[in-house]
């Protein structure tokens, strides 16, 4: 072999033995999800915070989206159990585990999805985080989906019609509100909404304007009973399994955990505020029948009268400052980007 051919052959291993190197110190943070792969979670939040991830760790760490894992309840299980690295789900379809996340899920916040997700998860930080409702998962966001609404398949023009009407809810405080409102409660996961509306196994449903298009919700509940400022939030977490990031590097975890938290909650938050948006153009060019008006405010006010402090004493068992939380929060919310 002439020495030519020798240095072709020596610099091919050593690019052999490079890329093998990568390879090897690559990491891929496996993310349970669900809803359609086109949502705005699986589009949009987990591929942005993904490459925020891959940057961050200099492309040593990225991130895989699974479905098919079964229902989001069972999400939070299968990260703590190691199952999956990590993921996401609805605190209200765990009743009895998450009460104190509900404090953003309250009546009359009336601000966007990124406002509160911000003001969740600080309040979160300063005041639940002892109370161990996360124990066995490493918190990584907080967030809320838009104002909820009214979807139905017949149209409505007041609050009081859906008395008796079967809808489906999602839990935490959309239970209570539901009560008030005297309907016949339906609990499913947001992926089985279109066929229970197309079957007439319900007649409408609360969710958020961004719902309409994502879910196609307009396909088979053309009709929307908007209360100004949204009858609720829905409270969301993303969690990381901690076995997955004790197994990285310090400056890995750093990192990761440094691209997550608030800054995390905004993009979630900001994201589902573009995804009502972006519905809310949609329902109008497809001649949806939104209801929307100031008796219809004062109508929600007067069935959700004491709900925020029912709130409050419902997690005295926390241990934790309900009062105090709950007025920074409204505070944090209200003037966030100001």
């Amino acid at each position: 072999m002439n020495k030519t051919s020798l240095m072709k052959v020596t610099a091919a291993l050593g690019l052999c033995v490079v890329l093998s190197a990568s390879a090897v110190a690559e990491t891929v943070l496996r993310v349970a999800t669900w809803l359609p792969p086109a949502h705005i979670m699986n589009a949009k939040v987990w591929p942005t915070w993904g490459k925020w991830v891959e940057e961050a760790t200099e492309g040593r760490v990225k991130i895989k989206l699974e479905y098919g894992m079964g229902h989001p309840k069972s999400l939070f299980d299968l990260v703590e159990d190691g199952v999956v690295d990590a993921s996401w789900s609805y605190h209200g379809y765990v009743p009895g585990r998450f009460k104190l996340p509900q404090i953003v899920e309250q009546p009359g916040l009336a601000v966007n999805a990124e406002a509160a997700s911000v003001a969740l998860w600080r309040v979160q930080d300063k005041y639940f985080k002892k109370a161990g409702e996360f124990e066995g998962l490493t918190l990584a966001g907080m967030f809320t989906h838009g104002p909820g609404y009214v979807h139905s398949i017949k149209p409505m023009n007041s609050l009081a019609e859906l008395k008796g009407k079967k809808i489906r809810i999602g839990g935490g405080i959309q239970s209570e509100i539901g009560k008030r409102l005297e309907i016949t409660p339906i609990a499913a996961p947001g992926s089985k909404v279109y066929e229970m509306l197309q079957q007439g196994v319900i007649d409408g449903v609360f969710m958020p304007m961004d719902s309409l298009k994502s879910l196609r919700l307009y396909e088979v509940a053309p009709n929307v009973l908007a209360v100004p400022g949204g009858m609720y939030l829905g409270s969301f977490s993303m969690f990381i399994n901690p076995e997955f990031l004790a197994g990285l590097s310090k400056k890995d975890r750093a990192a990761i955990m440094n691209v997550s938290g608030e800054k995390l909650s905004a993009m979630a938050g900001s994201v589902w505020d573009g995804g009502d948006a972006v519905a809310l153009e949609f329902a109008k060019s497809k001649g949806i029948n939104i209801v929307s008006n100031d008796k219809l405010s004062q109508e929600f006010k007067t069935y959700t009268k004491g709900i925020a402090e029912g709130w409050v004493d419902s997690v005295k068992d926390r241990n934790v400052k309900a009062d105090a939380a709950l007025k920074e929060l409204r505070e944090i919310a209200q003037n966030y980007g100001k």
